[in-house]
Protein backbone atom coordinates (compact mmCIF):
# COMPACT_ATOMS: atom_id res chain seq x y z
CA UNK A 1 0.00 0.00 0.00
CA UNK A 2 1.55 3.43 -0.67
CA UNK A 3 1.38 6.11 0.97
CA UNK A 4 -0.65 8.22 -1.59
CA UNK A 5 -3.34 5.75 -1.68
CA UNK A 6 -3.20 5.89 2.05
CA UNK A 7 -3.18 9.89 2.22
CA UNK A 8 -6.82 9.79 0.26
CA UNK A 9 -8.78 8.60 3.18
CA UNK A 10 -6.61 9.60 6.34
CA UNK A 11 -8.78 11.57 8.56
CA UNK A 12 -11.82 11.04 6.82
CA UNK A 13 -14.66 9.30 8.27
CA UNK A 14 -16.95 6.36 7.92
CA UNK A 15 -19.42 4.26 9.62
CA UNK A 16 -20.01 0.52 9.05
CA UNK A 17 -23.01 -1.18 9.85
CA UNK A 18 -23.35 -4.72 10.80
CA UNK A 19 -19.22 -4.24 11.48
CA UNK A 20 -19.29 -6.42 14.70
CA UNK A 21 -19.10 -9.31 12.61
CA UNK A 22 -17.61 -10.82 9.15
CA UNK A 23 -17.71 -8.80 6.52
CA UNK A 24 -18.40 -5.71 8.48
CA UNK A 25 -15.44 -5.90 10.84
CA UNK A 26 -13.20 -6.66 7.69
CA UNK A 27 -14.34 -3.53 6.46
CA UNK A 28 -13.98 -1.11 9.44
CA UNK A 29 -10.51 -2.43 10.33
CA UNK A 30 -9.57 -1.98 6.69
CA UNK A 31 -10.73 1.63 6.73
CA UNK A 32 -9.02 2.17 9.87
CA UNK A 33 -6.21 0.86 9.11
CA UNK A 34 -6.31 3.36 6.11
CA UNK A 35 -5.95 6.39 8.49
CA UNK A 36 -9.90 6.72 8.08
CA UNK A 37 -12.02 7.30 11.66
CA UNK A 38 -14.50 4.89 11.53
CA UNK A 39 -17.87 4.01 13.60
CA UNK A 40 -19.57 0.74 13.76
CA UNK A 41 -22.78 -0.15 14.76
CA UNK A 42 -24.61 -3.64 15.37
CA UNK A 43 -26.97 -5.04 18.03
CA UNK A 44 -24.99 -6.70 20.24
CA UNK A 45 -22.70 -4.40 21.83
CA UNK A 46 -19.91 -6.81 23.40
CA UNK A 47 -19.10 -8.27 19.64
CA UNK A 48 -18.74 -4.24 18.43
CA UNK A 49 -16.46 -4.00 21.35
CA UNK A 50 -14.35 -6.87 21.14
CA UNK A 51 -13.90 -5.44 16.98
CA UNK A 52 -13.20 -2.02 18.75
CA UNK A 53 -10.38 -3.60 20.86
CA UNK A 54 -9.00 -5.52 17.82
CA UNK A 55 -8.82 -2.65 15.58
CA UNK A 56 -7.28 -0.67 18.53
CA UNK A 57 -4.59 -3.20 19.36
CA UNK A 58 -3.88 -3.49 15.28
CA UNK A 59 -2.09 -0.39 15.92
CA UNK A 60 -4.77 1.14 13.26
CA UNK A 61 -4.21 4.95 12.65
CA UNK A 62 -7.61 5.94 12.25
CA UNK A 63 -9.76 6.27 15.40
CA UNK A 64 -12.79 3.51 16.37
CA UNK A 65 -16.05 3.80 18.06
CA UNK A 66 -19.06 1.64 18.28
CA UNK A 67 -22.72 2.64 18.85
CA UNK A 68 -25.28 0.23 19.35
CA UNK A 69 -27.98 0.41 16.60
CA UNK A 70 -31.20 -1.34 15.16
CA UNK A 71 -30.86 -0.16 11.45
CA UNK A 72 -34.46 -0.94 10.90
CA UNK A 73 -35.26 1.78 13.77
CA UNK A 74 -35.30 5.14 12.42
CA UNK A 75 -34.41 6.68 15.82
CA UNK A 76 -31.72 4.30 16.04
CA UNK A 77 -30.13 5.28 12.40
CA UNK A 78 -31.03 8.87 13.12
CA UNK A 79 -28.77 9.26 16.22
CA UNK A 80 -26.03 6.76 14.78
CA UNK A 81 -25.50 9.46 12.35
CA UNK A 82 -25.59 12.60 15.08
CA UNK A 83 -23.42 10.50 17.40
CA UNK A 84 -20.63 9.90 14.59
CA UNK A 85 -20.58 13.51 13.34
CA UNK A 86 -20.99 14.56 17.07
CA UNK A 87 -17.29 12.32 17.51
CA UNK A 88 -15.89 13.34 14.31
CA UNK A 89 -17.12 16.02 12.69
CA UNK A 90 -17.56 15.07 9.60
CA UNK A 91 -19.09 12.22 7.56
CA UNK A 92 -17.49 10.93 4.09
CA UNK A 93 -18.31 7.21 4.06
CA UNK A 94 -20.94 4.79 4.82
CA UNK A 95 -21.00 1.28 4.41
CA UNK A 96 -24.35 -0.20 4.59
CA UNK A 97 -23.21 -3.86 5.74
CA UNK A 98 -26.16 -4.70 7.65
CA UNK A 99 -28.25 -6.94 6.84
CA UNK A 100 -29.24 -11.29 6.75
CA UNK A 101 -31.70 -13.75 5.49
CA UNK A 102 -34.30 -16.42 6.79
CA UNK A 103 -37.17 -17.64 6.37
CA UNK A 104 -35.73 -20.22 3.72
CA UNK A 105 -38.21 -22.39 1.27
CA UNK A 106 -40.54 -22.05 -1.85
CA UNK A 107 -42.66 -18.54 -2.09
CA UNK A 108 -45.92 -20.16 -1.82
CA UNK A 109 -45.01 -21.79 1.65
CA UNK A 110 -42.81 -18.74 3.02
CA UNK A 111 -43.93 -16.77 6.37
CA UNK A 112 -45.51 -13.87 5.64
CA UNK A 113 -44.10 -11.83 8.21
CA UNK A 114 -40.31 -13.41 8.06
CA UNK A 115 -40.01 -12.33 4.24
CA UNK A 116 -41.37 -8.54 5.73
CA UNK A 117 -38.94 -9.14 8.47
CA UNK A 118 -36.03 -9.77 6.11
CA UNK A 119 -37.01 -7.07 3.64
CA UNK A 120 -36.97 -4.36 6.33
CA UNK A 121 -33.72 -5.53 7.66
CA UNK A 122 -31.99 -5.28 4.44
CA UNK A 123 -33.94 -2.48 2.40
CA UNK A 124 -35.14 -0.60 4.93
CA UNK A 125 -31.95 -0.22 6.81
CA UNK A 126 -30.30 0.39 3.33
CA UNK A 127 -32.90 3.16 3.07
CA UNK A 128 -32.67 4.85 6.74
CA UNK A 129 -28.90 4.76 6.49
CA UNK A 130 -29.30 6.97 3.03
CA UNK A 131 -31.71 8.93 4.49
CA UNK A 132 -29.67 10.04 7.58
CA UNK A 133 -26.18 9.82 5.80
CA UNK A 134 -26.86 11.76 2.67
CA UNK A 135 -26.75 15.38 4.24
CA UNK A 136 -23.93 14.95 6.08
CA UNK A 137 -21.92 13.61 2.82
CA UNK A 138 -23.67 16.22 0.91
CA UNK A 139 -22.08 18.63 3.43
CA UNK A 140 -18.60 17.30 3.31
CA UNK A 141 -18.25 18.00 -0.14
CA UNK A 142 -19.46 14.76 -1.83
CA UNK A 143 -18.73 11.32 -0.58
CA UNK A 144 -19.31 7.27 -1.09
CA UNK A 145 -22.00 5.19 0.31
CA UNK A 146 -21.77 1.52 -0.49
CA UNK A 147 -24.73 -1.01 -0.12
CA UNK A 148 -24.26 -4.28 0.71
CA UNK A 149 -25.66 -6.54 -2.05
CA UNK A 150 -24.97 -10.48 -2.98
CA UNK A 151 -24.76 -13.15 -5.68
CA UNK A 152 -27.87 -13.87 -4.68
CA UNK A 153 -29.18 -10.04 -5.92
CA UNK A 154 -28.96 -11.25 -9.77
CA UNK A 155 -28.65 -15.16 -9.76
CA UNK A 156 -31.20 -17.61 -8.78
CA UNK A 157 -30.44 -18.76 -5.17
CA UNK A 158 -33.62 -21.55 -5.10
CA UNK A 159 -35.37 -21.83 -2.15
CA UNK A 160 -34.05 -18.62 -0.80
CA UNK A 161 -36.67 -17.01 -0.10
CA UNK A 162 -36.67 -12.89 0.73
CA UNK A 163 -32.76 -12.13 0.64
CA UNK A 164 -32.58 -12.16 -3.31
CA UNK A 165 -35.74 -9.94 -3.32
CA UNK A 166 -34.09 -7.66 -0.62
CA UNK A 167 -30.59 -7.76 -2.32
CA UNK A 168 -31.95 -7.23 -6.15
CA UNK A 169 -33.64 -3.78 -3.92
CA UNK A 170 -31.17 -2.72 -2.83
CA UNK A 171 -28.64 -2.51 -6.05
CA UNK A 172 -31.63 -0.62 -7.35
CA UNK A 173 -31.73 1.80 -4.30
CA UNK A 174 -27.96 2.12 -4.95
CA UNK A 175 -28.60 3.33 -8.99
CA UNK A 176 -31.46 5.89 -8.33
CA UNK A 177 -29.73 7.40 -5.70
CA UNK A 178 -26.35 7.88 -7.48
CA UNK A 179 -28.89 9.61 -10.32
CA UNK A 180 -29.96 11.44 -7.98
CA UNK A 181 -26.96 12.64 -5.91
CA UNK A 182 -24.40 13.02 -8.88
CA UNK A 183 -24.80 16.90 -8.53
CA UNK A 184 -23.54 16.96 -5.42
CA UNK A 185 -21.00 14.25 -5.69
CA UNK A 186 -22.31 11.81 -3.70
CA UNK A 187 -21.34 8.53 -4.99
CA UNK A 188 -23.35 5.02 -4.62
CA UNK A 189 -22.77 1.83 -5.29
CA UNK A 190 -23.13 -1.51 -4.41
CA UNK A 191 -20.88 -4.52 -3.41
CA UNK A 192 -22.22 -8.06 -4.26
CA UNK A 193 -20.12 -11.06 -2.24
CA UNK A 194 -19.99 -14.20 -3.20
CA UNK A 195 -19.82 -17.61 -0.87
CA UNK A 196 -17.74 -15.65 1.93
CA UNK A 197 -15.87 -17.45 4.76
CA UNK A 198 -18.37 -15.66 7.04
CA UNK A 199 -20.54 -16.73 10.95
CA UNK A 200 -23.46 -17.14 8.61
CA UNK A 201 -22.29 -19.03 5.82
CA UNK A 202 -20.81 -21.68 8.16
CA UNK A 203 -24.74 -22.51 8.69
CA UNK A 204 -23.69 -24.82 5.45
CA UNK A 205 -22.41 -27.75 6.16
CA UNK A 206 -19.16 -28.75 4.30
CA UNK A 207 -20.60 -31.63 3.71
CA UNK A 208 -23.53 -30.95 1.51
CA UNK A 209 -24.95 -30.33 -2.06
CA UNK A 210 -25.09 -26.74 -1.39
CA UNK A 211 -21.68 -26.19 0.11
CA UNK A 212 -20.29 -28.60 -3.40
CA UNK A 213 -22.54 -26.55 -5.80
CA UNK A 214 -20.98 -23.19 -4.34
CA UNK A 215 -18.00 -24.26 -5.63
CA UNK A 216 -18.70 -26.39 -8.28
CA UNK A 217 -19.51 -23.06 -9.60
CA UNK A 218 -17.15 -20.85 -8.69
CA UNK A 219 -13.91 -20.52 -11.12
CA UNK A 220 -11.71 -19.66 -8.69
CA UNK A 221 -12.53 -22.93 -6.98
CA UNK A 222 -12.51 -21.62 -3.21
CA UNK A 223 -14.18 -19.50 -0.81
CA UNK A 224 -14.26 -16.02 -0.09
CA UNK A 225 -12.87 -13.99 3.20
CA UNK A 226 -14.08 -11.02 4.58
CA UNK A 227 -11.17 -8.88 3.48
CA UNK A 228 -11.26 -9.48 -0.74
CA UNK A 229 -14.56 -7.46 0.02
CA UNK A 230 -13.55 -5.21 2.60
CA UNK A 231 -10.46 -4.15 -0.45
CA UNK A 232 -13.00 -3.88 -2.97
CA UNK A 233 -15.28 -1.28 -0.31
CA UNK A 234 -12.03 0.67 0.46
CA UNK A 235 -11.61 1.21 -2.90
CA UNK A 236 -14.76 2.75 -3.36
CA UNK A 237 -15.12 4.79 -0.69
CA UNK A 238 -11.40 6.36 -1.56
CA UNK A 239 -11.30 9.13 -4.61
CA UNK A 240 -9.90 6.78 -6.11
CA UNK A 241 -13.21 5.34 -7.35
CA UNK A 242 -14.12 9.36 -8.24
CA UNK A 243 -15.71 8.43 -11.33
CA UNK A 244 -17.58 4.90 -9.97
CA UNK A 245 -21.04 5.53 -9.14
CA UNK A 246 -24.74 3.68 -10.03
CA UNK A 247 -23.07 0.42 -10.23
CA UNK A 248 -22.95 -3.41 -8.83
CA UNK A 249 -19.35 -5.14 -8.42
CA UNK A 250 -18.68 -8.73 -8.25
CA UNK A 251 -16.78 -9.93 -5.47
CA UNK A 252 -17.09 -13.66 -5.52
CA UNK A 253 -14.47 -15.53 -7.52
CA UNK A 254 -16.57 -15.56 -10.86
CA UNK A 255 -19.46 -17.42 -9.43
CA UNK A 256 -22.01 -14.53 -11.55
CA UNK A 257 -20.46 -16.38 -14.39
CA UNK A 258 -22.30 -19.86 -13.62
CA UNK A 259 -24.91 -20.58 -11.60
CA UNK A 260 -26.28 -19.81 -8.15
CA UNK A 261 -26.70 -22.38 -5.55
CA UNK A 262 -29.68 -25.13 -5.13
CA UNK A 263 -30.84 -25.13 -1.66
CA UNK A 264 -33.92 -27.90 -2.63
CA UNK A 265 -31.76 -29.91 -0.27
CA UNK A 266 -31.95 -28.12 2.49
CA UNK A 267 -36.41 -28.36 2.27
CA UNK A 268 -37.40 -31.38 0.04
CA UNK A 269 -36.89 -33.87 2.70
CA UNK A 270 -39.03 -32.51 5.20
CA UNK A 271 -41.82 -31.78 2.68
CA UNK A 272 -41.50 -33.87 -0.82
CA UNK A 273 -40.68 -32.83 -3.99
CA UNK A 274 -44.92 -32.44 -4.63
CA UNK A 275 -45.49 -29.89 -2.40
CA UNK A 276 -42.05 -27.98 -2.82
CA UNK A 277 -43.67 -27.49 -6.02
CA UNK A 278 -47.24 -26.40 -5.34
CA UNK A 279 -48.32 -30.02 -6.83
CA UNK A 280 -49.78 -31.15 -3.31
CA UNK A 281 -50.53 -29.72 -0.39
CA UNK A 282 -47.74 -30.11 2.89
CA UNK A 283 -48.49 -33.74 4.01
CA UNK A 284 -50.93 -34.18 1.42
Amino acid sequence: MTSSTNASLAGRTAIVTGGGTGIGAACATRLANDGMNVTICGRTESRLVDVVDRIKASGATGAIRHQVTDVTVEDDVAALVAGHVDAFGRLDGFVANAGGGGGMGPYHLLDTEEFIRVLHLNVMGTMLSVKYSVPHLVAAGGGSFVGMSSLAGHKTHVMFGAYCVAKAGIEEMMKNAADEFGEVKVRFNAVRPGFISTEIMEGIPRESAVYDSYIENTPLNDVGEPEDVANLVRFLVSDEARWITGTAINCDGGHHLRRGPDFRSFIEPAIGHDALVAKAPVGG
